[in-house]
């Protein structure tokens, strides 16, 4: 048993990629082995379980190294020689055989695999990179504006998608981008990187929100005609534009298409619809290009929550979109990663665990002392 020990060590040195349920899967080909074993030994001969020994280095190559295969398999090799010098109607020299065959073709599965995980761990490397750059780490505070960020993947693997945000300090105040890129895959990552690319630039040389849409209106049409696809032949993209300029008091919001965002003013929450319908980004051409601008009251302890499709459409099991406006009017004066980290859970709990879309959220707070507050219409 001394293989066992030796090799329940080394698994126990490992760090477990998946947590503590791959961490136990990882000792089956041990316990496999061990119940062939204890069977083998005290059942009658002609049951013959030692048969069974081939299967523990085949198991143990779709989760371990090759040496330790390897090492599992000279154990059954070896425990069916000392088995058959006590019984010798076992068929051993077919056993033996059957062991030594298949444990070389897991040595070779198992170096195989570890070969495509290696290539995998680089793809997420290289994906984590992406995302860092797409969605880089907001500041957390930008003058009087707390800021925080939520970004969840639909599926579990994921690391990039088609939503993005950016928040910026400017010369012009604070300026924010919430957006989701319609469509899946690589071609709607391309569409969003050359989205936020172009704000990042334009939020600072641009004197007002319309200078920007058109800039990145400009961005996703030369984008979408470089990089057309089978499946989509065109990128669209919904976006939000805020802006709240310096010393606060109000905010700047240019809707295209996108979900309006809540407030929380004075204890009471408003969905901060557009006074008219701006164009989603790349579809201008089509429905017209006049932007209009809102601009609503921001003010010291004021709570500002921007979304993507994704939070708004989560549905339950009998279909129910989640409530995000009724969840608003439930919380109280949280900080905004209080705030996110509720809307986290609550969503998946809504869900049942379980997304079907990606979802980025953006959680500002004023807290400068000076209130200006403004309502009004820019055209």
């Amino acid at each position: 048993m001394m293989h066992f020990v030796i090799m329940s060590g080394w698994l126990s040195r490992r760090r477990p990629a998946y947590g503590g349920r791959w961490e136990a899967a990882r000792l089956s080909p041990v316990v496999l082995t061990v119940i062939i074993v204890a069977l083998a030994s005290s059942t009658p001969r002609d049951i013959a379980f030692s048969r069974l020994l081939p299967a523990a280095p085949a198991l143990a190559a779709a989760m371990w190294p090759v040496l330790p295969t390897i090492l599992l398999g000279m154990f059954c090799f070896l425990f069916m020689i000392v088995l058959s010098l006590f019984h010798t109607d076992l068929g051993t020299q077919y056993t033996a055989a059957a062991i030594i065959a298949v444990t070389l073709a897991a040595a070779y599965g198992s170096h195989v695999r570890l070969q495509r995980e290696e290539i995998l761990f680089q793809v997420r490397l290289v994906a984590d990179a992406a995302q860092k750059v797409l969605l880089r780490p907001l500041p957390r505070r930008i003058e009087d504006v707390e800021i925080e960020s939520l970004y969840l993947a639909a599926q579990e693997q994921a690391r990039i998608g088609g939503d993005f945000y950016e928040a910026i300090g400017t010369p012009h105040g604070v300026r924010l981008l919430i957006g989701d890129v319609r469509g899946k895959g690589l071609s709607a990552v391309g569409a969003a990187s050359a989205v936020i690319s172009c704000f990042r630039e334009a939020a600072y040389d641009e004197p007002d929100l319309q200078g920007i849409i058109h800039r990145l209106e400009t961005t996703i049409t030369r984008h979408s005609d470089a990089f057309p696809t089978q499946d989509q032949p065109e990128h669209f993209a919904t976006a939000l534009l805020a802006e709240i300029p310096h010393g606060g008091g109000h905010i700047r919001l240019l809707n295209c298409g996108h979900p309006p965002p809540l407030i929380s003013h004075c204890g009471k929450v408003r969905v901060l619809e557009p006074t008219l319908p701006s164009p989603p980004l790349n579809l201008a051409a089509l429905i017209g290009d006049r932007y209009w601008v809102d601009m609503v009251s921001f003010t010291p302890g004021d709570q500002l929550l921007l979304y993507t499709d994704g939070v708004s459409e989560t549905r339950d099991h009998t279909g129910q979109f989640f409530p995000l406006p009724d969840w608003m009017r439930r919380q109280g004066l949280e900080q905004p990663r209080e705030l996110l980290d509720r809307l986290h859970r609550d969503l998946l709990q809504h869900s049942g665990g379980r997304l079907d879309d990606d979802i980025a959220a953006l959680a500002l707070r004023c807290s400068g002392a000076q209130d200006r507050g403004a309502v009004g219409i820019e055209g």
